[in-house]
């Protein structure tokens, strides 16, 4: 089959990266993510593994050829990495990678990396193990910390995404920087997203940790390439193994280079994360449809949302933003 051609929306850009959340559960309590009393899907509506896969082969028909897995925490849900081989050996499909939050990363590795895992992203806001209890409502950090060093000497790419809090973990910056010193991996800040109860926090520019940065390691330099499929502006501190990046999503609009759409662990493919717009995939893929028929729906609604995708996110315009679910509920 001849390589499909590039993916482009009404604005030019090439799609060829989709972020797939398998799951709305959590084995932990993030309060900008899971807030409580938060309404989980009835597990009946969480499309099966072969819908998801149903899904990947037509997008791989289209030119999507990076997946990203995510939750929720997608490793509670049985079977993950035997998922992440099956879509690795989709014709087209270059790249599979995973968010997880770490905790039953250890577990997994070995069978992970076995599946093909190309790169793994680990969420990680603190390295103290009051403020990480305090932040997460339960766990210890130490298993997290165990489990990214298992990560870091097996080879795998790894990514460590951080979201800091004004009066929460705002000086956790320097201790989560200090982790790329001596291992071979990117720790990366990120501005919250004002979704769902992350409206509710004081958030901390990218650029003030950017500057705090430049004070403590002056000699700190902007890498000239990009470190996966992310929109990331990384730097080198001298001596460092690893490098430091900014995803400035709010203050530091990138969606002129957006390369992605999203999907819902029950369906909803999501052009844009900042609008509550989507096409329902759940409905196509249970229809009564002969199978080549389905796919070729599905390869449609992929088509259609990529078509709708805006020209840009009003995060900045909180009384603009129209999706009202909590991150955990959308896929991370």
């Amino acid at each position: 089959m001849a390589a499909a051609k590039p993916l482009q929306d009404n604005f030019g850009r090439t799609i060829d990266y989709m972020r797939i959340s398998i799951t709305d559960r959590c084995n932990l309590r993030c309060t900008y993510c899971m807030p409580k009393k938060v309404r989980l899907v009835p597990a009946e509506k969480i499309l099966t593994f072969e819908e998801i896969i149903t899904v990947c082969q037509a997008a791989a028909d289209l030119g999507i050829q990076k997946i990203k897995i995510t939750g929720g925490e997608p490793l509670v849900r049985r079977g993950c990495p035997l998922l992440i081989g099956r879509i690795k050996r989709i014709a087209g499909i270059e790249q599979v990678t995973l968010t997880t939050n770490g905790i039953l990363l250890g577990e997994y590795l070995e069978e992970l990396l076995a599946n093909g895992l190309d790169a793994v992203n680990i969420s990680l806001d603190t390295l103290d193990a009051d403020i990480y209890r305090k932040m997460t409502g339960c766990a210890d950090v130490s298993v997290v910390i165990e489990n990214l060093e298992k990560a870091v000497k097996s080879g795998v790419r790894v990514k460590i995404n951080s979201i800091l809090q004004k009066g929460i973990n705002d000086r956790e910056w320097e201790s989560l920087v200090n982790l790329a010193e001596n291992r071979r991996m990117d720790v990366r800040f990120i501005e919250m997203m004002p979704i769902g109860c992350g409206k509710k926090y004081e958030a901390i520019r990218g650029e003030e940790v950017l500057w705090a940065l430049k004070k403590k390691y002056p000699l700190a330099e902007k890498e000239l390439f990009a470190h996966g499929n992310g929109p990331a502006v990384n730097y080198r501190i001298p001596g460092f193994s690893g490098s430091i990046g900014f995803i400035n999503a709010v203050h530091g609009k990138f969606c002129a280079s957006c390369n992605r759409i999203r999907m819902t662990a029950e369906g909803k493919l999501k052009p844009c994360l900042c609008y509550s717009d989507s096409v329902d995939m759940r409905e196509i893929l249970r229809g009564d449809d002969p199978e080549d028929i389905r796919r070729e729906k599905v390869r449609k609604a992929l088509y259609k949302a990529v078509r709708h995708k805006p020209a840009m996110h009003c995060f900045e315009s909180k009384e603009q933003i129209s999706e009202d679910r909590q991150m955990v509920q959308i896929g991370g």
